[in-house]
């Protein structure tokens, strides 16, 4: 950085430290300097959320159920080098260092050989410092809401053209929740005749390939759900614009923040009570590759549309405990359903860091995968010759 700070503005009942249940929400915009849309609407939803708040009873009970961080710049050196604003490209995309901010981050599909920037490695320190449940980055150059994931490969089911998280249908309500609730992203017309994003929303891979992404660095090592909002078609449009810009999102950045509250959370705790860290709790039929694991409050937090759950939390060495849960959709009651797990046998707290090895996950997988097919292969081959013996 040349000097400048990244600055974020954390607002709620509790803002400078996190409360047990309490979720925490993020939103970051112009990582990449030019696309100016995001940085200006965030600006205004501090305002908003500040001004509203004791007068707006949807706004009051966010901010009493929810910490919501908000960064309004990433790329503050890219901004400030835009000197000459384009709907297009400038060089102000990138950071001083000439990097692309989006393309910085670990990758779980292919080895991202990138130096990872200042402004990159803070945003990294950040997430592992908060537990993130949901996210969302403001881009500009396209209208449109993409999710994850924005990488892929055979395990993920890139060879269709759709790279497909195990929480795809989350991601799929949650950028359709900011698309329906936008002035005109729902309609999926796009930027030109080209290009046309039904109802509004696209899985990252099917629109382009992209390696060392933010939003797949969120999912698989932040535990924090993050889409990509794409603002407006000229990435750096008139100044007389931007009051329009603020009305046509308005909507929809308050509808995004309350899916925050989706699904179910709760604290794992010992026989005397004491938070667990680092126990491994997921909802049954969607591991994902990093285990979501307990903060050091116990704490756990899951996405999950309306439905009926097994959620199943372990203790590394010990053992497992599966709990059926009933989830509504709560989001309107600003809270999560609530499901404890209380380990009465154990009495001592797991120590081992659980930290997630930055190596190509899914590309391991992918490697696992084809080398357990190859000896049932064998056997078919084999099979084949012995019914060939004896006909």
């Amino acid at each position: 950085l040349k000097g400048r700070d990244l600055w974020v503005l954390v607002l709620g009942r509790f803002p400078t430290q996190h409360k047990i249940g309490i979720p925490e929400f993020k939103y970051v915009a112009n990582m990449h300097g030019d696309e100016t849309v995001g940085r200006e609407i965030l600006l205004h939803l501090i305002d908003f959320l500040v001004s509203s708040y004791r007068r707006d009873p949807v706004v009051t009970r966010l901010l009493n159920n929810t910490r919501i961080h908000i960064m309004p710049t990433m790329n503050p050196d890219g901004f400030e080098a835009t000197k000459v604003p384009d709907c297009y490209y400038t060089r102000g995309r990138y950071n001083k260092n000439g990097e692309d901010l989006n393309r910085n981050f670990p990758d779980a599909f292919e080895n991202n050989n990138a130096d990872i920037q200042p402004e990159t490695q803070a945003v990294i320190n950040w997430i592992k410092n908060e537990t993130f449940v949901l996210s969302a980055n403001l881009h500009g150059g396209a209208l449109v809401a993409s999710y994850t994931f924005d990488n892929g490969n055979s395990v993920t089911g890139s060879s269709q053209g759709y790279s497909r998280s195990p929480d795809d249908d989350v991601f799929i309500h949650l950028a359709k929740t900011y698309s329906a609730n936008h002035a005109s992203m729902y309609k999926g017309t796009g930027c030109d005749n080209r290009q046309t994003f039904p109802e509004g929303i696209t899985n990252g891979y099917s629109w382009y390939q992209l390696e060392g992404g933010m939003q797949d660095y969120n999912y698989v090592w932040g535990q924090c759900f993050e889409i990509t909002l794409e603002l407006s078609c000229c990435k750096y449009p008139p100044e007389d614009q931007l009051e329009k810009f603020w009305r046509d999102n308005k909507a929809a950045l308050i509808e995004y923040m309350k899916q925050v509250h989706l699904g179910v959370k709760g604290q794992v705790t010992d026989k005397n009570g004491n938070p667990i860290p680092n126990a491994i709790v997921e909802a049954k039929g969607r591991p994902h590759i990093c285990p979501y694991r307990t903060n050091e409050h116990g704490e756990y937090f899951l996405l999950l549309l309306p439905g009926t759950y097994v959620i199943n939390a372990t203790l590394p060495g010990f053992r497992s405990m599966l709990k059926t849960v009933e989830i509504p959709d709560n989001t309107g009651n600003f809270s999560a359903v609530r499901q404890d797990f209380s380990f009465s046998e154990v009495s001592i707290r797991p120590t081992a860091a659980a930290s997630c090895p930055r190596i190509p996950l899914y590309q391991e997988l992918e490697r696992a995968l084809s080398a357990a097919v190859k000896p049932a292969l064998h056997i078919l081959c084999l099979m084949a010759i012995l019914l060939g013996m004896f006909q």
